[in-house]
Formats: structure tokens, C-alpha cells, sequence
């Protein structure tokens, strides 16, 4: 049998928790830090087992986390076999949960990876995206967040006006028009409070503006401006900033081969609680994925149930049938809206090829 070094990381802030065994034999544990020099020590270290081996594959793998793909990268550098698994398609007993140690954890992961390569187990790894859609993807998602942060301090504008009893003049309308910023400008005058927020609110739109301008930028690349075109032109309701938070997050679309498994990457499919007689109970949708695509995914709905898209009548046939279940009929949507729109960006990726010959390119340069 092939000797092979298998080692399962617990990866934190500053330090790698490592469990490290060859084949068959028992793990040992050992911690490096979490940094350059720190995992050049522990690249190091696999090297010294491997030759005393006689030269044996290296292994790693560690849970996706906020750490991004830092040890992942550095890995591929060091031409070392390195996979990210998913945290949410690890199984857990209940006493793992209760047990909870960094050294319980690298044994998870080590144990995971060993089935996988010893007896061909399915590993739950994740799909590393490249290095420029994880550029893109940072611009977008500062797009989103700064759009979640006007929302924020504009829920802080009511709430100290609510406080102190102060409410808009008669003669504006609506909230956030002109005439009601101006209001508030007058208002702030008096109240060093609202004063603060009042620019906070400025400089939060004057933020979106200038990243509205980088996302549009974006579109008009080689890899997303067809896709793009297709998604707003083809789709009611998906405007440029949906089309690109899903086509960033989501990547190559071509690596989801049906619609149940995009549905369950969404995190749109329903929970399954089925047991012995029980074999159609359903729950609640799973939410695993990611939950930005989600969030533009339910503003689209509405938007695309308003101006009468093709996946309007499904909205109102469950909303006829029990007034009660709009957000049933939103989630129902929102899939095939997601479905949709996965049919459509991979026709126009197809057709650019993307994903195929730029990521070729890319790494035959990285080489060079």
C-alpha cells in the first residue's frame, strides 16, 4: 500500500493546531503559528516525515473560514495536496459539540481526510475560486455591506427622532426626498446627535456611489459582460448589482449539474426529516450557501413579481390557495429565479468561455 501523509488542521488567528500520521499509524499532534514563517516551519516539517517515507504524498485539509485561502494558496506554492471543507457537511455527534478542543477538532478533520483517501470516502470540500474572482467578489460584497450600513444609520435617524418626539412637517411627503433632508439639516443644528448621523448618511451614499461605479466597471469585463447583459436583459426584476453578486459568489456555473443541486448550494431546498414509516417530511429551507445571493435573490422576487415575470403566476397560485403562505411562495420564487438566472449566465459563460480558457491562462502565466 502507498504510504501517504495525511494531516488535518484546526486553523485559528495566530495558530495551526496539526494532527499529522502516515496511512494507518496514530496521529501526532503539533502547533505552529499562523503566519508566513509559521507555516513555512510546518511545510517543513511534512517534508522531514515524507522522506522518511521515502518520499510519500503529502495530504492537509482544514475547515473554510474566515481565514480565506491564505494556507490553501501557500499549499499549492509549496506543491503540497491541500482540500477546504465545508464546515456545514461535517458530521458532528452530539457529544463532538459538547467535547469541543482544537485537538477534537484536527482529529475531525484528519479522520475525514484518511477515509477519503484511504478508502475513497466523499470528502465535503468546497470550490476554490481563483484568485481574480476573489478580487471581484471583495468589491461587491463592500457594495453590499455599505448598502446594509445606510440602512443602519437611517433606522437610527427614526429611532431618535421617535425619541425625542420630533416628526417630519406637514408639507413633506415621503422620507429621504430632498424636502425631508432638508428638514434634517435644520433639525441637526439643535441636536449634535442627529448631526453626526445626518453625515454619516452622506458619506454612506457617497461610498455606494463611487462602488456603483466600480461594479459597473466590472460588468463590462471579458468574464462577466455577456453573462451580465443576459441576466438584466433576459430576467425581470434582476438588475446590474443582483447579476453580479450572483454571478461573483456563485463563480463557474458549470460545476452545479442539476437544479436540485444549485437549490441545495442556495440553500433554498427544505430540510428532510424522514425516518422508518416518515418518508415525506419536510421543514424549513436549509439557508447554507450563501446567504448574500439569497438576500438579492429576495429583493429580485418582489421586483420580479411586480412587473409580471414569468414566475409571477407561481407567486400568486400559492398565495391564492392560502393567503397565509406569502413567504412560501417568495422562497418558491426565489428558486426559480435562482434556477433561471443559473440557466441563463451558464448559456452566456458557455458562449465566452469562461472560466476555461481565462483560468488555463492564468495559471499557465503563474507558472511562467
Amino acid at each position: 500500500m502507498e504510504r501517504v501523509i495525511i494531516s488535518g488542521i484546526d486553523m485559528h488567528d495566530d495558530s495551526l493546531v496539526c494532527k499529522t500520521g502516515c496511512s494507518k499509524d496514530e496521529p501526532t499532534t503539533n502547533r505552529f503559528g499562523n503566519s508566513v514563517s509559521g507555516r513555512k516551519q510546518y511545510f517543513r516539517h511534512l517534508r522531514r516525515i515524507s522522506n522518511a517515507q521515502g518520499n510519500a504524498r503529502i495530504v492537509v485539509a482544514y475547515e473554510a473560514s474566515t481565514q480565506g485561502f491564505c494556507l490553501y494558496d501557500d499549499c499549492q506554492d509549496a506543491g503540497i495536496e491541500c482540500y477546504i471543507l465545508a464546515p456545514t457537511k461535517m458530521r458532528k455527534s452530539k457529544k463532538e459539540r459538547k467535547t469541543k478542543s482544537d485537538e477534537t477538532d484536527a482529529l475531525l478533520i484528519f479522520e475525514i481526510l484518511r477515509g477519503h483517501v484511504l478508502a475513497g470516502n466523499k470528502l465535503p470540500s468546497i470550490w476554490i475560486p481563483d484568485d481574480q474572482t476573489r478580487l471581484d467578489r471583495e468589491t461587491v460584497r463592500s457594495r453590499l455591506d455599505l448598502g446594509l450600513k445606510l440602512t443602519v444609520v437611517k433606522t437610527q435617524v427614526q429611532t431618535l427622532l421617535k425619541a425625542h418626539r420630533l416628526s417630519k412637517p406637514a408639507d413633506v411627503s415621503k422620507t429621504w426626498t430632498k424636502p425631508y433632508r432638508k428638514w434634517l439639516v435644520g433639525q441637526s443644528k439643535h441636536w449634535p446627535a442627529l448631526a453626526t448621523l445626518t453625515r454619516q448618511i452622506a458619506s454612506v451614499e457617497h461610498e455606494i456611489t463611487l462602488l456603483n461605479a466600480e461594479v459597473e466597471e466590472l460588468s463590462k469585463s471579458m468574464r462577466y459582460a455577456q453573462p451580465c447583459v443576459d441576466l438584466v436583459e433576459k430576467i425581470k426584476g434582476v438588475g446590474l448589482l443582483t447579476a453580479m453578486v450572483y454571478l461573483t459568489e456563485m463563480g463557474d456555473l458549470s460545476r452545479f449539474k442539476s437544479r436540485q443541486k444549485l437549490g441545495s448550494y442556495l440553500g433554498l431546498a427544505p430540510s428532510s426529516s424522514e425516518s422508518g414509516q416518515t418518508d415525506d417530511r419536510k421543514g424549513h429551507i436549509t439557508r447554507e450557501g450563501s446567504s448574500r445571493v439569497r438576500r438579492v435573490l429576495c429583493q429580485a422576487t418582489w421586483s420580479h413579481v411586480r412587473c409580471g415575470g414569468e414566475s409571477a403566476p407561481s407567486y400568486e397560485r400559492i398565495v391564492k390557495r392560502n393567503p397565509k403562505h406569502k413567504k412560501i411562495a417568495v422562497v418558491a420564487v426565489m428558486r426559480q429565479l435562482g434556477v433561471r438566472m443559473w440557466h441563463v449566465g451558464l448559456e452566456a459563460q458557455r458562449r465566452g468561455d469562461v472560466f476555461g480558457n481565462e483560468v488555463i491562462q492564468a495559471k499557465e502565466q503563474k507558472v511562467a
